[in-house]
């Protein structure tokens, strides 16, 4: 393993791909919740972000 594996260069793209699913529950707003797609078990513990619907912008509005 070299220093350029562990540190890429700042030209690269993040290759790090994320999951989502929705979270239905009965007395609260539905959650969305975003995590690394090929995390382990052990990881999805920790490593996951919940958003609700009005965390969520149209992307047109932004730009």
């Amino acid at each position: 393993m070299t220093d350029a594996d562990v540190h890429p260069s700042d030209t690269e793209e993040p290759t790090l791909e994320f999951d989502h699913v929705t979270v239905e529950n009965d007395h609260a707003p539905d959650e969305c919740a975003i995590f690394p797609r090929d995390a382990s078990e052990d990881v999805l513990m920790t490593a996951w972000i919940s958003a609700h619907d009005d965390s969520f912008v149209d992307l047109e509005s932004i730009r």
